[in-house]
């Protein structure tokens, strides 16, 4: 048995904590992922994983031969992509995972430009709101919106939105219009509820230099498309990204108001932490840094 295939097979068993994943993920099945671990275990004459119904744990010697192997097969991954940078062509399975709205606007219609540019790439797009663990899932790129926390991920900025408040006219026109911040505590709030705080709290500026007010509402959901019906449903007020509103302002069917008051956010990729980035995962974040610059909306920012 190809000794490195089982030592990626041992590293992403670790990552994952699940055989049935990794076997999955590598297109086989258990038994095949369990055989290759007990072989580097008979090859090696100790045990390196504990296994449990639910959890594996690591014995000393796999704590250690998992560290070694890790840089070992990443020393591998490297010496081949610099080996075949100046004439290999993208290729490979890329797993990425996007914010919902945004992936659907502005990724999946890009999507097969992308693909016929790098024929021999196969794409993975997974939808989710929540900051997955990328390693764990085995994913490639995240597309991640908003200020960035720490962390052990290498971020790319491909550019920048504005979350702004907006409102239908009917609704203003019942409630009258905000003319400063403190007065969005007079009104009906629409609440992001995965933003910090539970979205009670809306930020404007810079990271900096920021102004907070609480606000209050009836609705509050996790996803920006509910918070859109509502406002086009007259129902209240929303903090929205401008992406997401811009064609509803030019209809006329929501307004823009405040327009002093706004927080500037990067649009990130971010990716696992390596020496090197593969060929396939370059590629897609030049191509979606050129989308985002080029685009009417955000190259305005």
């Amino acid at each position: 048995m190809d000794s490195v295939i089982a030592m990626r097979s041992f590293i992403r068993v670790v990552e994952t904590g699940s055989f049935s994943a990794v076997a999955v993920e590598l297109n086989t099945n258990q038994a095949t992922i369990s055989k290759r671990i007990a072989s580097l275990e008979n090859k090696l004459g100790t045990k390196l994983l504990v296994r449990g119904s639910r959890k594996h744990t690591l014995t000393e010697a796999g704590k250690a031969y998992f560290e070694r192997v890790s840089n070992i097969v990443m020393e591998i991954d490297e010496a081949e992509a610099e080996a075949r940078s100046l004439t290999a062509t993208p290729k490979g399975h890329l797993r990425i995972t996007v914010p919902t709205m945004f992936g659907s606007m502005y990724v999946a219609p890009v999507i097969s430009e992308f693909l016929s540019l790098y024929p021999e790439i196969g794409l993975d797009m997974k939808f989710d709101e929540n900051m997955v663990d990328l390693v764990r899932e085995g994913i490639d790129v995240a597309i991640r919106l908003g200020d960035l926390q720490d962390s052990s991920l290498v971020a790319k900025n491909l550019g920048y939105d504005e979350l702004i408040v907006v409102a239908s006219p009917k609704y203003l026109s019942k409630y009258s219009i905000p003319s400063r911040l403190e007065d969005l505590k007079t009104h009906n709030c629409l609440i992001y509820s995965l933003s910090p705080k539970r979205g009670t709290v809306w930020v404007f500026g810079t990271q900096s230099n920021t102004t907070k007010v609480e606000v209050t509402g009836n609705f509050q959901c996790d996803n920006g498309m509910g918070l859109m019906e509502m406002l086009l449903a007259d129902a209240g007020i929303a903090l929205m990204p401008k992406w997401m509103v811009h064609q509803e302002i030019e209809a006329g069917r929501l307004l823009h108001i405040l327009n002093d008051h706004y927080k500037r956010y990067p649009i990130s990729a971010v990716f696992p932490k390596n020496r090197y980035i593969p060929l396939k995962v370059r590629s897609f974040l030049d191509f979606m840094a050129k989308v985002i610059r080029t685009d009417p909306v955000l190259s305005k920012v």
